[in-house]
């Protein structure tokens, strides 16, 4: 679920539309516009759509690159039309491998909520469109283009390059195929680490390339339901007892408290980078959040100044669903709401819950579980791969890296689950004011595009080359 996250209300600058040119391709930049052509014009919906049909048509192209098609598979369970690709690029195993993670599947779109067609790649005026162009087939077709473009040279890494196409991520598939092959097939993805296509966007801002985030840290999802039951009973005759009235109580009591702030290491070095891109109040209360004993005052200031710093701060618990009653002319004998928490990683359920019920306070109001959290534990921020993508960056964009905590979340959690650290590093900037992304007409730059497959394509051989 890619990238409508933090970055989108981090400044609030706005930004003139960038002109791109056309230019004459070079071979590996035809290359990955052809692979990313075919990938947008194949549907991968849950509803219509079939990423089996793109993992065969991604096999294909590597085995016809020179991949040994035993190390080319096309998997997933049985009975799904909704399959994943699991390739690998042979090192010499002196290193373990690094695996490379994309999914393929795509959000529903609309022939008729749209200008153009969704499902056919289309060039114009300097973008690429079509559904999956930002989430995230363009991280696919990279990678794709990438293993390709190393075979082609003669590559030898140190370590074993594992590339997962993966199906799921957007719900709409009857399984998520990351969960799927964690629990079947570890052997073919376990990996030092995970470079994650689908997070950690470089960022333009103002018209000029800012900064390239990397995401290492995600919030939790848990979904509570509070509940309130009544005898019911006739309109006519209205009892001070109602549980539309009580729960309401409850919600408002919700909606005045703010659970307490906690920074990790993946936030606090977020908010001392973002300092320095600031100017006035918020780069000096930025800059006071992230020391190792942060402002309280400038922590509340914060809070105050942006859902963003706000959800950065803090595990967040909003109302998102309401119901209750059963006629016009009746007593309520139900009212109940959909209560939907970000956690903080590394907070426990339990605990959120018991907050919940005290901020609650009534007894009447029964607070349960509907959709349990899968804990999703910070990455530690590991020297080699942290250096890489600051050398490459610096390389080509000159721009600072800022280690980042998702609000949302990514398939990156079930690896960390299984020990695995993750990194969300894509190579294709993002104009923060033009975030499409499961919506109409999505779209990315044309030449972000191009320098995001070189991005990645340099930063694959630096980190499959350095000794750990």
């Amino acid at each position: 679920m890619k990238r409508v996250y933090l970055l989108a209300l981090l400044i609030g600058w706005t930004m003139p539309l960038r002109a791109q040119t056309q230019r004459t391709l070079s071979a590996n930049d035809q290359r990955a516009r052809d692979i990313f052509e075919q990938l947008i014009n194949i549907n991968t919906t849950g509803s219509s759509g079939s990423t089996t049909i793109a993992s065969n048509a991604m096999a294909k192209r590597l085995i016809d690159a020179g991949f040994p098609a035993a190390d080319v598979q096309v998997i997933g369970q049985e009975g799904s039309r909704n399959f994943n690709l699991v390739a690998r690029f042979r090192g010499t195993g002196s290193q373990k491998p690094i695996l490379l993670l994309s999914h393929i599947d795509v959000v529903e779109a609309k022939r008729e909520d749209w200008s153009v067609d969704p499902f056919t790649f289309l060039e114009r005026d300097g973008f690429f469109y079509g559904r999956g162009t930002m989430d995230v087939k363009d991280g696919s077709a990279i990678l794709v283009a990438t293993l390709v473009r190393l075979k082609q040279e003669g590559y030898r890494p140190n370590s074993d390059l594992i590339l997962a196409l993966t199906t799921g991520e957007e719900g709409g598939s009857d399984y998520n195929g990351v969960q799927w092959l964690l629990e079947n097939h570890r052997d073919m993805i376990d990996a030092a680490y995970v470079i994650n296509m689908d997070a950690g966007d470089p960022v333009i801002l103002n018209g000029k390339r800012a900064f390239r985030s990397v995401q290492a840290a995600e919030k939790v999802y848990v979904t509570f339901k509070l509940e309130v039951h009544n005898p019911g009973g006739h309109s006519s005759l209205p009892p001070k007892e109602n549980a539309i009235y009580r729960l309401a109580a409850a919600l408002g009591r919700l909606s005045a408290y703010d659970f307490p702030a906690r920074l990790n290491d993946i936030t606090r070095a977020s908010f001392a980078k973002w300092s320095q891109l600031q100017q006035g109040a918020i780069a000096t209360d930025m800059a006071a959040v992230g020391r190792t004993t942060p402002d309280t005052g400038a922590i509340r200031r914060l809070s105050d100044a942006s859902p963003l710093y706000n959800a950065q701060l803090r595990t967040t618990c909003v109302a998102t669903q309401l119901a209750g009653g059963h006629a016009e002319n009746a007593l309520p004998q139900s009212a109940s709401a959909t209560v939907n928490c970000r956690m903080l990683p590394g907070t426990p359920s339990d605990e959120v819950q018991g907050t919940l019920i005290r901020v609650v306070n009534d007894t009447a109001v029964k607070v349960t579980v509907v959709t349990a959290a899968t804990p999703s534990p910070l990455a530690a921020l590991q020297p080699d791969v942290m250096s890489a993508i600051e050398r490459v960056t610096t390389r080509l964009w000159h721009i600072p890296v800022i280690p980042v905590m998702e609000t949302g979340a990514t398939d990156g959690l079930y690896l960390r689950n299984a020990g695995i650290p993750v990194y969300g590093v894509s190579g294709v900037f993002v104009d923060i004011n033009d975030i499409r992304a499961h919506g109409r007409d999505e779209r990315i730059g044309v030449q972000d595009y191009y320098d995001g497959a070189e991005y990645i394509y340099q930063l694959v051989k630096v980190v499959s080359s350095a000794p750990r």
